[in-house]
This record gives structure tokens, C-alpha cells and sequence, in this order.
């Protein structure tokens, strides 16, 4: 099983030589799981630098919640939370991705070093596009029922695993049409933004078909409701089943898996890993 390298702005990411890991750093009152665990910039960068200390592979920034029924962020605000955290750890060497939906605070996070955009709305602004395009920063396209605040009132699919193949299918074709280089490009399911129990499991076992796609698949289960709703635990005891969930992930197909903690994910994923080398040999041999 080949998995695409990701081109992001000054390195080529390879889940062939290990399934990236992809650490969160939410630096929001109101998130979901770590919401109010950075109360200060410097807490902030110290969190992501113990995630690349750990291990990950890229560290991700966020300054506006996007659980459901969040509230919204000034760009001002917004850009107040994350520019000096993202200048700091890339000034580190850490690998920085902003995690936005605002063109104003990729702008800054992107003058300050961030090597990524992680745009929950797939570039559906063409500001947003224009600006990866010209700064030449990789890409994640994420698929997403509504709105955070819409959401999850009721999510239907018909096919799920289909219909949000399609979209993102769409949104690269927008994409690289827009001047996005294919390869900066990585796509993400969504799970959880719009989506039920029942999706968020259709769309884990339908990996295969959504690597189908040809980008590297991000996948961020981590620590999110559907879990909880599995195991009966709450937030923060989920760390054991979101490392089994992106072993899975890893598995199916995944390139990248987005979390918040790094050291049970990557014990997971070298058992995962390894796994898939003995297939893929296996596969080799029958050839």
C-alpha cells in the first residue's frame, strides 16, 4: 500500500517511512478537549514543543473552536491568539500548520513561517486559494456538513463514504485549478463535522476508497464524541481508543493522523506500520 507523499512549504512529508502524526494546539477558551489549556502564549509554544519532542511530525495551530455550536472569532482576535505562537515554534524548527478558515489569519500565520493550511471549509474562499497558491504552503481540504454551529442538527447521507468522496474530489479540482500545486494537497473526511455515529464508522471503513483520491488522507478522530459514545468515557480518557482508532486509520489508508496526544498515537501507529510493511511484502511475494 503506496501512500503519497505530501509536499508542504520546505518539506516533503513520506507516510510510507511512517504515518505522519499531526499534534493540535488549540489556543481557544472553548475547544471541545484542550479548550483553556494554554491560557498564555507561552504555555502555548510549550505545548507544541513537547508534541515535536514527542514526535510529531507537524505541530497544528488553532485560534478559533470549531466543535459543534461554536461561537465565533474576530479575524483581530483570532490573529492575536496564534501569530506569536506559530513565529515562535517555527523560529524552534517545528513544522507548523494553521488551523483557520479566515483568509487574514492564514495571511499572517503564513508571513510568520506556518507550513500548512488546514481549512475545515476546503478553500471555498477564493481568497483562501489565491493565497496558498502564491505562498506555495500545503493544503488540507476537509469535508464539512454546514457549519460549526449548524453542524450537527441532523446530518443525512445517502452514501456518505461516496458523497463526501465527491466533494473532496471537487474541492482538489477547484484547488489546483485555482493554482494550488496537486501535490501540497491532503484531504480530510471530516469526522465529527457533520456527521453521525453511523458516518463517522462508514467513513473510518471506507478509507480505502477515499485514498482512491490519490492525496494523502488526514484523518482526526481524536478524542471526539463518537469515541466518548463507544466506550462511555469521557474526554479526557479517550487517549487508549484514539490511538486504536488511527492504528485503523493507519491501516485502511491514512496518511496523516491529527491528535492531541502524540506518544500513544505514535505506539500505535509503529505496530500499525509494521503491519502494513508485512501486508504489502506479502503482496510483493504473491505478484
Amino acid at each position: 500500500m503506496r501512500r503519497p507523499r505530501w509536499h508542504v512549504r520546505g518539506a516533503v512529508l513520506d507516510p510510507n517511512r511512517g504515518t505522519i502524526v499531526m499534534g493540535v494546539v488549540n489556543i481557544t477558551p472553548d475547544s471541545f478537549s484542550d479548550g483553556g489549556r494554554y491560557p498564555s502564549e507561552d504555555s502555548a509554544v510549550a505545548w507544541g514543543l513537547r508534541m515535536w519532542r514527542q514526535g510529531a511530525h507537524i505541530v497544528d495551530v488553532g485560534g478559533e473552536s470549531t466543535r459543534p455550536g461554536a461561537a465565533e472569532v474576530s479575524e483581530q482576535e483570532e490573529v492575536g491568539r496564534v501569530a506569536g505562537v506559530v513565529e515562535r515554534l517555527v523560529s524552534a524548527g517545528v513544522l507548523v500548520s494553521i488551523d483557520t478558515t479566515k483568509p487574514g489569519v492564514a495571511e499572517a500565520a503564513i508571513g510568520v513561517g506556518a507550513a500548512v493550511l488546514n481549512d475545515v471549509t476546503a478553500l471555498e474562499d477564493p481568497a483562501m486559494a489565491r493565497l496558498c497558491a502564491s505562498a506555495g504552503v500545503g493544503v488540507v481540504l476537509m469535508h464539512m456538513r454546514g457549519n460549526p454551529r449548524t453542524m450537527q442538527i441532523d446530518p443525512h447521507y445517502a452514501d456518505v463514504v461516496a458523497e463526501v468522496g465527491e466533494y473532496l474530489r471537487g474541492r482538489i479540482e477547484a484547488a489546483a485549478a485555482a493554482g494550488v500545486d496537486p501535490r501540497a494537497i491532503a484531504v480530510d473526511p471530516g469526522i465529527g463535522f457533520g456527521k453521525t455515529l453511523h458516518h463517522n464508522l462508514a467513513l473510518l471503513n471506507g478509507l480505502p476508497e477515499l485514498a482512491q483520491l490519490g492525496r494523502p488522507v488526514l484523518v482526526g478522530v481524536s478524542r471526539k464524541a463518537f469515541l466518548g459514545a463507544l466506550t462511555d468515557r469521557p474526554v479526557e480518557e479517550r487517549d487508549g481508543v484514539t490511538a486504536v482508532a488511527s492504528g485503523i486509520g493507519a491501516i485502511l489508508g491514512a496518511s496523516v493522523m491529527r491528535v492531541h496526544d502524540v506518544p500513544s498515537t505514535r505506539d500505535a501507529l509503529a505496530l500499525a506500520d509494521a503491519m502494513v510493511a508485512v501486508m504489502d511484502e506479502g503482496d510483493a511475494d504473491r505478484q
